[in-house]
């Protein structure tokens, strides 16, 4: 798409969120080492999507009072921040100053979510679908990045364990700040702009806005638990290697946002409810798939279905979410959908290890079925509305 805010932001995102794929990878195995009981191992990558759950709010707000271009450049300069303090962190064994690192690296995450919003922002309504998508591939590049450089690194300059990754990841959030610096602001579609914001409550009740928050919440719940679980188990638990643990993270990350690719297109084809509907077919795929293969191609093909799964049902949220409000009320109602997304993405996450320690890997992918069997449900609950979604509501 020769659009520049849209090719900026697709490099940001391949920048800023190599520091979740490192945290992801790294996060239960550093955790593991320094962490004062093996329970708390997967904490950090926990408190990492606690910061981004617990600064979505804030961050829409700002980016309302700064604009996108400024705020997303303070999000970038956090993770420089974050990212200095983590290699200090993992240095010194402290475990305390990781989980701090490991929060901030998740309040910089709120800024990264922001992006797709604007990507469709930057484009004609008919073409945020592809515009989502395209920043989206960003993601790509740093599920190679971040494992890859945390792999690479061990030891490198004489530091400890993964300190010289983290300082490279520094680097890397600061190459897109400098990026970001050169967007152009973002306005809104002018369509409708001329009507007054709605009260809140109009917005979030409709049944289309309903339909997006829990496909933001269902993917990101079920991709959470199982994959903050996931290199723990493999590597601490099953002893498998650690290349071969990278290589089964980045698949699934990569996996996460390769099918962008073609979400758009297939939105565009299918409709929104057959996107979602599919996704819920990848993540059931994904359960069944662990439950009965534990070899490395097992946990392998599991997180890459993983990945299109969440794949396919957070773009069709995302487009699906931009339908439901009037270009005045945008930050608000995204920001109430990225807090509900992201607080139950970090309950998720949280819950993961205490779940893997206190019972077993197949109680923790059977706990993901109610979540699947009610975005199923809501999926046909609105059917009607997700395949023409400006039919459901009047802005």
């Amino acid at each position: 798409m020769p659009n520049k805010n849209i090719t900026l932001l697709a490099l940001s995102q391949a920048l800023t969120s190599s520091g979740a794929s490192m945290l992801v990878f790294v996060g239960g195995i550093t955790g593991s080492q320094i962490a004062p009981t093996p329970v708390l191992a997967t904490l950090p990558v926990s408190l990492m999507i606690v910061g981004a759950a617990l600064s979505t709010i804030p961050t829409a707000l700002l980016l309302g009072r700064t604009g996108r271009r400024r705020g997303y450049m303070l999000g970038s300069g956090l993770g420089v921040l974050a990212a200095l303090l983590a290699a200090l962190a993992v240095h010194a064994g402290n475990f305390a100053l990781f989980c701090t690192a490991a929060l901030l690296i998740g309040a910089g995450m709120a800024f990264v979510l922001q992006y797709r919003f604007g990507a469709a922002e930057s484009v004609a309504e008919e073409k945020s679908g592809q515009a989502v998508s395209t920043v989206l591939l960003g993601g790509i590049a740093a599920g190679y990045l971040g494992p890859e450089i945390a792999r690479r690194t061990v030891g490198l300059f004489g530091l400890e364990s993964f300190s010289a990754a983290f300082l490279i990841l520094a680097g890397l959030y600061a190459i897109a700040m400098a990026l970001q610096y050169t967007l152009d602001e973002i306005v809104p579609r002018q369509q409708t702009f001329d009507q007054p914001p709605r009260p809140l409550r109009q917005v979030v009740v409709q049944r289309t806005y309903l339909a997006a928050v829990m496909a933001g919440m269902v993917g990101y719940a079920v991709m959470s638990f199982i994959m903050t679980a996931t290199p723990l188990h493999m590597h601490s638990m099953q002893g498998f290697s650690l290349a071969d643990t990278a290589w089964v993270i980045q698949s699934h990350i990569i996996a996460m946002y390769l099918p962008s690719l073609v979400t758009g297109a297939l939105i565009a084809r299918l409709g929104l409810g057959r996107v979602m509907a599919v996704g819920v077919v990848c993540l059931l795929a994904t359960v069944a798939i662990a439950l009965v293969n534990p070899h490395l191609l097992g946990y392998w093909s599991a997180l890459v279905l993983l990945g299109v799964g969440w794949n396919f049902l957070f773009v069709s949220g995302t487009v699906l979410l931009t339908h439901t409000y009037r270009p005045a009320e945008r930050f608000k109602a995204q920001a109430i959908n990225d807090f509900t997304v992201s607080s139950i993405q970090a309950c998720a996450s949280l819950a993961a290890g205490s779940v893997l320690f206190a019972a077993n890997w197949r109680t923790l992918l059977l706990l993901n079925l109610p979540a699947l069997l009610a975005m199923s449900v809501v999926i046909f609950w609105s059917w009607k509305q997700l395949q023409n979604p400006l039919d459901g509501h009047t802005l």
